[in-house]
């Protein structure tokens, strides 16, 4: 018989008494593990070989396990501090309790909700209660990670810092999972491939075996000097295993928005761009949103400790000012509430696209023109929302407007209905909704595919009287502001915006989502 060198070299080391592991093969052979595990699989495939798979669960610390190891869990250094501080079952201000403990940020969050997770006491308004009955030293996640810190060497990293689920089996599998879901601790699965002879491979030892050198590619070279017509050609097995190499590719939310830029160029549309930290002038006040509005508050958005922008238009700042303060006509009425130029001029992150559009349409980002006109951007917007399945605290947000005369809300919603039509969306709903500055106005909403669950896809109008007449335009517009991650969801399946970006996402969802169009 006749093998290639790779091949002989594992037969001739494997034993048909002792499974030896592929990788101490390749280090008794001096061959690439690659190339050992390669030739192993085609001697397991010519029978010679028998190949055995064992899967183990190892884990091992996270930096931010290691760290609470040292310092103790946020949620314990809060009890603490807060028995430390009245020892007799009382209230005590929060605020001097996570003081006390010497939580950074990330960990006041963090410790809030693992301390009422674990019954450790009570939070209301603003103030802490510590259950006296609580022994923070028994704490079972504590107590767990001290324990598989004392199965592992801590001062190494890597492979030689992790432990198998059998040195830890008693700990409760719950408490283990949970240190896996809080990032404190990472769970690995490694797969060891072991390999004996065969009565056939042993057969063929005794019969004995020659190396043959085999040619696993067609060269130039080979073909030049003819060499091609003698040589040994390796024969391929497509079914073997090969490794799982993830290669790179684009983000699934790169991939829809890029769609989305082709949709909407197609429908005759400009892109814009602009400032993502702007005056609240153009954010809120050129959209008629009065200064008292809950969501100018510190609570939606946010605000940047940086000097105000001087250069605003003063007859577009004086014009909107008289809008907010007296209307718009005869007929106006404004809104009877506090405005002040410097509020307008201070700098915090655009909450939605359309401080772009109030640029464009003044005329002061690109000049003046005339309808008809269309527009739009995809750009990511910044609001201090709370976290949920379809919240974000920063997203991307497809703007857009169209400018001409004579357009209603049949025309609007007829572009929408154009729009989704290019992603397969044939179901969009639409519900009146209020808006400061459209009238009429409705929110856009479409069909889980895999839900069913209607999710809010979309927010458009027409814009009103007090928002174009400051900026100069007499003809109708019509707006919208669309989001991207949602159109993702409708498309991919994704069923949590979580999913497609942030630190929670899907790496292998990611992998193999596709956009449906």
């Amino acid at each position: 018989m006749q093998l290639p060198d790779p091949q002989l070299a594992i037969l001739t080391t494997a034993s048909a008494t002792t499974e030896t592991s592929i990788e101490q093969l390749a280090d008794e052979t001096d061959l690439n593990p690659t190339t050992a595990t390669q030739a192993a699989f085609e001697l397991r495939d010519a029978e010679l070989l028998t190949i055995t798979e064992t899967e183990t669960t190892l884990y091992e610390l996270t930096n931010e396990g290691r760290e609470y190891l040292a310092d103790g869990l946020p949620e314990i250094r809060l009890y603490q501090a807060a028995t430390e501080i009245d020892a007799d079952d009382a209230p005590v201000s929060l605020g001097s309790v996570i003081q006390s403990a010497d939580l950074d940020d990330p960990e006041i969050d963090i410790a809030l909700a693992n301390f009422a997770r674990k019954s450790y006491g009570s939070i209301t308004d603003g103030e802490i209660t510590a259950a006296q009955s609580i022994d923070p030293n028994s704490d079972s996640e504590a107590t767990a990670l001290a324990h598989i810190d004392s199965n592992t060497d801590a001062g190494k990293s890597g492979e030689t810092a992790r432990v198998d689920s059998d040195s830890i089996a008693d700990v409760d599998d719950s408490v283990v999972e949970q240190l896996v879901t809080r990032n404190l601790l990472t769970r690995y699965t490694e797969t060891t491939r072991t390999v004996s002879l065969t009565d056939a491979g042993v057969t063929a030892l005794m019969e004995g075996v020659e190396s043959v050198e085999t040619v696993d590619r067609l060269t130039p070279e080979l073909i030049m000097s003819g060499e091609w017509r003698d040589a040994e050609f390796a024969e391929y097995n497509v079914e073997a295993d090969a490794p799982d190499v993830q290669n790179g590719k684009i983000h699934i939310l790169r991939q829809t928005a890029e769609r989305v830029r082709d949709v909407l160029v197609g429908m005759g549309f400009e892109e814009m761009d602009g400032p993502h930290a702007d005056a609240d002038f153009w954010i809120n006040d050129c959209l008629f949103m009065p200064q008292d509005h809950p969501a100018r508050t510190h609570w939606d958005r946010f605000a940047l400790d940086v000097p105000p922008i001087d250069d605003l238009p003063t007859d577009l700042v004086e014009t909107v000012e008289s809008a907010h303060r007296d209307g718009v006509g005869s007929d106006g009425d404004g809104y009877h509430s506090p405005w002040d130029e410097d509020f307008a001029r201070a700098i915090a992150l655009r909450g939605h696209t359309t401080s772009l559009s109030m640029r464009y349409l003044s005329g002061t980002e690109i000049g003046e023109f005339e309808p008809p006109q269309r527009y739009f951007s995809v750009e990511k917007v910044y609001r201090n929302d709370t976290l949920d399945a379809t919240h974000l605290l920063e997203f991307f947000q497809i703007e857009g407007w169209v400018m001409a005369e004579d357009l209603s809300v049949r025309d609007l919603m007829g572009t929408f209905v154009e729009f989704y039509e290019q992603f397969g969306i044939t179901d969009v709903q639409f519900k009146p909704h209020y808006n400061p500055y459209t009238e009429p106005s409705f929110e856009l909403f479409g069909q889980h595919p895999k839900t069913g669950e209607l999710i809010e896809i979309g927010n458009s109008g027409m814009f009103r009287t007090e928002v174009l007449d400051p900026l100069g335009v007499e003809c109708d517009v019509m707006a919208w502001g669309l989001a991207l991650e949602r159109l993702a969801m409708l498309t991919t399946g994704a069923e949590d915006i979580r999913d497609l970006h942030g630190t929670l996402a899907d790496l292998e969802f990611l992998r193999n989502a596709e956009v449906t169009y």
